[in-house]
């Protein structure tokens, strides 16, 4: 029997606007084109999860309108369960505004909305899904009170937990990353936690040995071109990103989440999930949008045969 995979975050509609370069302050640009995508970190990594083979639920909230509507049946097509999504009538589905330059870089504004209503109270309703899950994965999209609810319940029923810090706080506490199984930062958001310059592959293994000094069992660090950064008590290791032409680089950590999680659920080792999660990642970059980015399972296993 398939392992189940319990994803708890965020919906937010993508605005896309492509542009030669990003404006600095105070200046304007011309767009080259603007397309509506579905995203948000949760719903990028349950879709991204069950396109690659996972038994995937998703827990949320979304608006009672047609970015909802949107968001809804898009999961629904890549195979994600969504019976026990939250609707709200009180706020819209959450947004981001993402802009990418030529050189597929990006920058990203979100604006919460119902991602806010994914509150203790909805989440205790739906603790049937904590209890059938065997991982639960979450990112920080939705309120910090209800992360840490779900990270404390999953721990209590011995889940495997692995929490994506983005948009990373200004710090997480003990308590909090001493319930982790893996942490799954980018080098700005291991950056952003431990205020800390992360110039070099050695800042990255200091960052990563204070997490692990506060409990948290294995930290994984994507580091875009320079590949992912694997580190525990027994080692630390880099896997060397592939070589692609990235044109967009929206929701590459998010399918690398997606993906780890699926290999992990599957029984492969960590580091032949960081492979797997890699190779997935690689194919995401090469194409625009979040959702719309994704690879499926046969053409991420062709890429990593090859």
């Amino acid at each position: 029997m398939k392992k189940k995979i319990l994803v708890i975050g965020s919906f937010n509609m993508d605005m896309v606007i492509e542009m030669e370069q990003m404006p600095q302050i105070g200046e304007t640009v011309f767009g080259n084109r603007l397309a509506y995508v579905p995203g948000g970190k949760g719903a990028n990594q349950a879709c991204a999860a069950s396109k690659l083979g996972g038994d995937i639920k998703m827990l949320g909230c979304i608006g009672e309108d047609e970015f909802g509507a949107i968001e809804k049946s898009n999961l629904a097509k890549c195979g994600v369960n969504i019976e026990s999504l939250k609707k709200t009538t009180l706020k819209g589905t959450g947004t981001a505004s993402i802009y990418v330059d030529e050189g597929g870089n990006n920058s990203i504004v979100v604006i919460p909305a119902a991602n806010q209503e994914c509150d203790i109270a909805y989440l205790k309703q739906c603790d049937k899904d904590f209890q059938e899950c065997d991982f639960v994965i979450l990112q920080m999209e939705i309120p910090y009170e209800s992360i840490f609810y779900a990270i404390n319940r999953a721990k209590e029923l011995g889940k495997i937990v692995i929490l994506n810090p983005a948009p990373a706080p200004d710090r997480l506490s003990s308590e909090i990353l001493s319930k982790l199984d893996y942490i799954t930062p980018n080098e700005k958001e291991l950056e952003k936690l431990y205020g800390q310059n992360t110039e070099n592959i050695e800042d990255y293994i200091l960052g990563a040995k204070k997490m692990l000094e506060e409990g948290v069992r294995n930290v994984i660090i994507t580091l875009g071109e320079q590949g992912v950064l694997f580190v525990n008590k027994e080692k630390s290791k880099i896997f060397p990103a592939r070589n692609v032409e990235a044109i967009d680089t929206t929701a590459a950590g998010d399918c690398f989440n997606g993906a780890f999680v699926v290999a992990l659920a599957e029984g492969k080792s960590d580091e032949e999930a960081i492979i797997f999660a890699n190779t997935a990642s690689s194919i995401t970059v090469t194409r625009y949008g979040a959702q719309t980015s994704l690879p499926n399972r046969e053409e991420t296993d062709a890429a990593l045969n090859r």
